[in-house]
């Protein structure tokens, strides 16, 4: 009895471009929160200033789905609850008016 056929993997060229775009959205992330830190501590963006959650809730998204696919898991969660603060923080503020 032979072996179960498993489907093929993905080209070589295909993960490799997956993988650059997944480096360049990780990368996007972390300039977007670290901004986002920069521009609330030296008082440019409030707490509660959308444009500052958006940089929160964008970078963990793009920081949380690098650690997601090299399965970094301690970051993935940090990220993920990172950007649910975020979102509620602007759901929070949209409803606020």
């Amino acid at each position: 009895m032979s072996a179960p056929a498993t489907a093929p993997s993905p080209a070589p060229a295909a993960n490799a471009a997956l993988e650059r775009l997944a480096d360049a959205v990780g990368w996007c992330g972390t300039v977007a929160i670290l901004g986002a830190f920069a521009l609330n501590s030296f008082h440019v963006l409030g707490p509660r200033d959308p444009c500052y959650l958006l940089l929160n809730l964008g970078g963990a998204a793009g920081v949380g789905w690098v650690c997601w696919r090299k399965r970094a898991w301690q970051a993935f969660w940090l990220e993920a609850v990172w950007g649910l603060v975020a979102a509620v923080a602007l759901v929070r503020a949209a409803l606020a008016g």
